[in-house]
């Protein structure tokens, strides 16, 4: 099966499946590496992955190891997307989340923004920074590359800048490394 193949319910299997496996300690960092490279290697594979990586109760995403990093490299367009818009979707819905008193939801979100902000700033592609640094923009201006993205999602004044928020730290802990 070619990754391009890869439904999005394989992709999260093959990812999880890829998790046990380096939980248990059955893989080097190069395999690893490669095993993420193969997955994310299309946007349906990437967004597979995310969805099992950044939710997962595994802790692996908290400290992202080489083998993670340099495979998420390997496809940079489709992951600075797709981490861009996690870091967004993930921050604006803790708000959601919090005014319907979900505490549940509202955690998993919280462990997803932070992950994500985690595995950005362990990413260090300039090509991350100048994404979060448009979808800024476009918040504070009401114009830019993200707008369609803002509207598709009708993220209120208060999630827009729980976003930034998440932007603002972000970036900053990119640049205390």
């Amino acid at each position: 099966m070619t990754t391009d193949s890869l439904s999005f319910p394989e992709a999260i299997a093959a990812t999880q499946y890829l998790m046990e496996q380096i939980t248990v300690n059955q893989l080097d960092e190069i395999t690893i590496e490669q095993k993420i490279s193969t997955i994310v290697n299309s946007k349906t594979g990437a967004r597979g992955f995310f969805v099992a990586y950044l939710t997962s109760e595994i802790p692996l995403a908290d400290f992202p190891s080489v083998g993670v990093i340099n495979g998420l490299k390997s496809a940079n367009d489709l992951v600075t997307e797709l981490l861009v818009k996690n870091l967004a979707m993930s921050s604006a819905m803790t708000i959601t989340h919090t005014l319907n008193n979900d505490i549940d939801n509202l955690e998993g979100s919280r462990k997803v923004s932070q992950r994500t902000s985690n595995l950005i700033k362990h990413l260090q592609l300039h090509s991350l920074t100048e994404e979060l640094q448009k979808l800024e923009s476009t918040i504070v201006t009401g114009n830019g590359d993200y707008k369609d993205f803002l509207t598709q999602w009708n993220y209120d004044p208060q999630q827009q800048q729980e976003i930034l928020k998440a932007i603002a730290n972000t970036l900053k802990s990119q640049n205390d490394l």
